[in-house]
């Protein structure tokens, strides 16, 4: 079975393809080994553990949502048929499929006191934090806030323990909530600096394969990045489409609570959803997903699902510019978009 295992080098170059969650930044100093401190989140119900990457091989155990796993290489299945064939290694414990995973790491940041009165866009940079309606950890639960979600961070509070809690807020509900500030990673204007700013945006389009399901953004003409998505997909109320067509990036955020439906019946309630470019006005969208990995497969309710970085690289590549103190840009222009067959 060593034999599937995918070397360090195959995995760098298969990261683009689906795995580009496995060397999210900031990764100075995970360089030497993309798989130090690698951990895996659970984002299904429940999934079984496998002792060899197959869904034909034994079950060694049966793993639950939000279980977080230590991943120690990837390995590709012998499976016939399947759109994705590569599993996650977990030590000695056995496989899992990657699809269930969302890589995460566990990393931990010096609270910054100074925040302004507009707020500061945030991503979580642990596997999952809680919002609390109270800077206590006693306090009710609102809800959990995912690795690689967004949040705009409006004010700093020092508990009675000494323990320092950013107030968050509900872009959908208006409500503050807290958590903790060492979970959380302020984003820099830096690096959301828009990327090849200097050709026109008449020479950009994006196009949308829904056969292959992939996404390519194009320049002159020239494809300059392509990865995997999940579009709209037959769910268990429903059929989701997602619409062919010519449309634009006129509406952009960089966080967005998603909610519709009946949770229990193929509803969602998805706070921080990151990197969001809406182009349609009923709500399909181009947006980072941290509820599956099994891109490159149609499962989505009709919006383009795609990894937290390939739809930050697609963020910051299209028009119109979002300013950092801004929690939206609205209008009528934007970067082309063609949804084909």
């Amino acid at each position: 079975m060593k034999l599937n295992s995918l070397s360090r080098r195959d995995f760098l170059k298969l990261s683009g393809f689906g795995l580009a969650g496995l060397l999210a930044p900031p990764l100075n100093f995970f360089m030497d080994d993309p798989f130090t401190a690698q951990q895996g989140r659970i984002t299904t119900r429940m999934i079984w553990m496998f002792d060899r990457p197959s869904y034909q091989a034994n079950q060694v155990k049966m793993c639950q949502r939000d279980t977080l796993v230590n991943i120690t290489n990837t390995a590709i299945s012998d499976d016939e048929g399947s759109h994705n064939r590569v599993w996650y290694e977990v030590g000695q414990e056995g496989y899992l499929y990657s699809g269930n995973i969302q890589p995460v790491r566990t990393i931990l940041n010096t609270p910054r006191m100074d925040i302004p009165k507009e707020g500061l866009l945030a991503e979580i940079s642990v596997p999952y934090t809680d919002a609390h309606e109270a800077a206590d950890k006693t306090s009710k639960v609102a809800y959990r806030m995912y690795y690689e979600t967004t949040h705009w961070v409006k004010a700093v509070t020092t508990a009675q323990d000494g323990g320092v809690w950013y107030q968050v807020r509900d872009d959908k509900w208006d409500n503050l909530y807290f958590a903790r500030a060492e979970h959380i990673r302020i984003i820099t204007a830096e690096e959301l600096a828009p990327i090849t700013p200097e050709i026109p945006g008449r020479n950009k389009k994006i196009v949308v394969r829904l056969g292959e399901q992939i996404v390519a953004a194009y320049e002159n003409d020239s494809p300059v990045f392509v990865t995997p998505v999940s579009t709209g997909g037959v769910l268990r109320i429903g059929t989701y489409t997602t619409p062919k067509g010519s449309f634009i990036t006129y509406y952009k955020r960089p966080s967005r609570h998603m909610a519709a439906g009946d949770i229990a019946s193929s509803g969602f309630d998805l706070p921080g959803v990151p990197w969001v470019q809406y182009i349609t006005k009923s709500g399909i969208s181009f947006h980072g997903t941290f509820w599956h990995n099994d891109f490159g497969r149609p499962r989505s309710h009709g919006c383009i699902n795609l990894s937290p970085q390939a739809a930050k690289w697609l963020y910051r590549w299209t028009s119109p510019q979002v300013s950092m103190s801004k929690e939206f840009s609205y209008g009528f222009t934007g970067t082309a978009v063609e949804i084909v067959v």
